[in-house]
């Protein structure tokens, strides 16, 4: 039902909002759905790790960094609240930075989304 509702509402809306308002409903239904940020996580670390399996960006510090895991690397990027260490000892390049930071801005989006949707869940019980 509310879901509806935000769907009704967004017709209303100017048409940036509105195709904002699409974007939401159909990545997580608004925060009613947050499974669905589950499946977009898992989609963006599979791409993410394919990428960067065969595009590994430098170290930083060759001495010091880890040994390089694209999975680890992409979930670091991925996941805003976990410090693996990947991402901050080495240094994509190209087309691999802007990659890096559309995944990190997605991390931060579907973490936000999850919240909400776990706090809206908490609310109705």
């Amino acid at each position: 039902m509310l879901l509806a509702k935000q769907r009704h509402r967004r017709a209303m809306l100017p048409l940036h909002t509105r195709v904002w308002g699409y974007i939401q409903d159909a990545t997580v239904g608004y925060g009613y759905r947050p499974l669905r940020a589950g499946l977009w996580l898992t989609t963006l670390l599979a791409c993410g790790a394919l990428f960067f399996s065969t595009h590994p960006p430098a170290p930083l510090e060759a001495e010091k960094a880890p040994p390089f895991n694209a999975v680890v690397y992409t979930l670091d990027l991925l996941v805003p609240i976990t410090a693996f260490g990947q991402d901050v000892a080495f240094a994509p390049r190209s087309t691999g930075q802007w990659l890096a930071y559309a995944l990190t801005a997605a991390g931060w989006i579907l973490a936000t989304t999850v919240a909400a949707g776990i706090s809206r869940a908490i609310n109705r019980q």
